[in-house]
């Protein structure tokens, strides 16, 4: 897909003036039965996947072709497809080929896009301490009808509650402000607007209590009213209180949230705020910190790429326009070999280069 700026514009305004909740799931994802003929138009790419990982060793560059070149709701098809024609799961095959950044990629794109997306929550936990940021970006931010699929996909994959394995991540002793975001945001209970009920006076006492909650209050800040109002608030409604504060107070909820909060919580609240009704700067932004600093954030920059993939188009034109530089030449800067070419070539598949 490919726009100038004058239509990108058109598109940002028009999002500005009625923004909803992205899902981020292809349509597909959400259907409960698939006809045993779903995928049978990739026929081709499975033999491909295939002949590639046969034998000893596997040939990467044919890997990259197959599964770099598709999108989220052909990689759905394809993983069941693949099961369907060699009953074996596509996942089990790549998983043996491939390692390293590259590898965890290609595990990643083995996989439909939900039980994807459970399997960076999976990976982001591992070990000492967890990606936080990865945790964030993944559970924040969301529609209430992907949430609600992701919860019960990785409830099916792992027979383990996706809130209390956030709990004992993020929650620590007293209950950490990361966990209590991210706690709301499992809910999937963003309200539907109602004009009768999400009015600018409502948007105006709602500005006065997160005002009254934060900077206002005398003694700490009390985040879980913060986080109410700013994950149950439908978009649009939220826009509305974002402009009631910056009217009341001279700045805007992102702000608020700076002066709040701290540390992964406080990046996480703006996250949230900004995939509300400015996604794909708020997408942008995330990419950009995968790179920023000494070294690559290697999980999250893939986990970006393969998760928005399909809003790609528009998050680089974004990119371009805050940061001077494509998505594309980031990745170029930033990563080498395999890996780069993987990446590169999902990202060409929604927004060709010139």
């Amino acid at each position: 897909i490919q726009f100038n700026s004058i239509q990108f514009n058109s598109i940002m305004q028009k999002y500005s003036t009625d923004p909803v909740s992205i899902n981020i799931y292809p349509a597909l994802a959400h259907e409960e039965d698939l006809t045993p003929d779903c995928g049978v138009e990739f026929d081709s790419i499975c033999e491909e996947i295939r002949s590639a990982t046969k034998g000893f060793g596997c040939d990467k560059k044919r890997l990259i072709q197959s599964l770099g070149a598709t999108i989220p709701e052909d990689r759905l098809k394809i993983a069941l497809r693949y099961n369907d024609l060699y009953e074996k799961p596509l996942k089990d095959v790549i998983k043996k080929e491939v390692s390293g950044d590259f590898g965890t990629a290609m595990k990643y794109l083995s996989l439909p896009p939900v039980e994807a997306e459970c399997q960076m929550i999976k990976h982001a936990c591992k070990g000492i301490g967890s990606h936080q940021a990865v945790l964030y970006s993944i559970l924040c931010g969301r529609s209430n009808k992907d949430m609600e699929l992701l919860k019960k996909t990785y409830y099916k994959m792992f027979t383990t509650d996706l809130t209390g394995v956030m709990k004992s991540e993020l929650g620590g002793l007293l209950g950490s402000d990361l966990w209590k975001l991210v706690s709301a945001s499992l809910q999937a209970a963003e309200e539907n607007f109602d004009v009768d009920f999400h009015t600018e006076e409502k948007a105006l006492e709602d500005a006065e209590e997160i005002w009254k909650k934060g900077q206002g209050k005398f003694f700490g800040t009390s985040e879980s009213k913060i986080f109410k109002v700013i994950v149950l608030s439908p978009p649009k409604y939220l826009k509305m209180v974002n402009e009631a504060y910056a009217d009341k107070y001279g700045y805007t909820l992102e702000k608020a949230m700076d002066k709040n909060l701290g540390g992964n919580a406080e990046k996480a609240a703006i996250f949230t705020i900004k995939m509300r009704f400015k996604p794909y700067e708020a997408i942008a932004e995330l990419i950009k910190s995968a790179c920023a600093g000494i070294g690559t954030d290697e999980l999250l920059l893939t986990c970006c790429v393969i998760r928005y993939q399909d809003l790609m188009a528009h998050v680089n034109f974004a990119h371009e326009e805050m940061f001077g530089k494509s998505i594309h030449d980031r990745i170029r800067d930033e990563c080498g070999g395999v890996y780069k070419d993987l990446l590169l070539e999902l990202m060409k598949k929604v927004s060709p280069e010139e």
